[in-house]
Parts: C-alpha cells; structure tokens; sequence
C-alpha cells in the first residue's frame, strides 16, 4: 500500500503561481507512474500532468506551456507548478499513483483562481 497526500492549493488571482506538491508514503517514483489530475465543478476529473518511472513528463495542450510536472525521488515527493494560472483551472487537483494493476489516489487540494 501507499498514502499519497497532496499540498499547496489555495486561492490565487488570474495570472499567479502555486507550486503543488505529492508526498508519497514510500520509495515509488522510479516504478510507478505519477499522474496530476483535476476536477472541476459539476466536471469529471481530467488528466493534467504525468511523469513516468523514467522520468519522461507530459501535460496536456490545455497547460503546455504553464504547468510543469517534476519530482524529487530523495523526498518521495513529485510537484506540479503551475503558472499564468487562469480561472478555468480552479478544480480539486488530485495526485495518482499506478503501481501494477493498482490505482492510488491522494485526497485533493483545492485551488481556486479569482480575482
């Protein structure tokens, strides 16, 4: 098993930054695949961000150029820094770890951009 517990959502006005954090319960990043996803209001929650055990990252179109996924395997950790926010991307951001054939999920950090 393994705990995945996201941080640093909050409230921020259009164009700000925040940097969002995943700290995994154990050693996992280099066998599992690490993904970010959000869910909006009244939406289903939408793939944003993915970094692989070896490392390759991707981010959808929505986010190219804003949003980077990154990790830090010494602290368990994989971030997701998200500049040039805009009000679209206020959702529940959700951490998501795929080991074999299981799925593990943070609980979500809000993050609300408005003026």
């Amino acid at each position: 098993q393994v705990q995945l517990a996201e941080s640093g959502g909050g409230l921020v006005q259009p164009g700000g930054s925040l940097r969002l954090s995943c700290a995994a319960s154990r050693d996992i990043f280099k066998v599992a695949t690490i993904d970010w996803y959000h869910q909006a209001p009244g939406k289903q929650r939408e793939l944003v961000a993915r970094i692989t055990g070896g490392g390759a990252t991707n981010v959808v179109d929505t986010v190219k150029g804003r949003f980077t996924i990154s990790r830090d395997i010494a602290k368990n950790t994989v971030y997701l820094q998200m500049n040039n926010l805009k009000s679209e991307d206020t959702a529940v951001y959700y951490c998501h770890a795929k080991l074999g054939r299981d799925d593990h999920w943070g609980q979500g950090t809000q993050v609300i951009v408005s003026s």
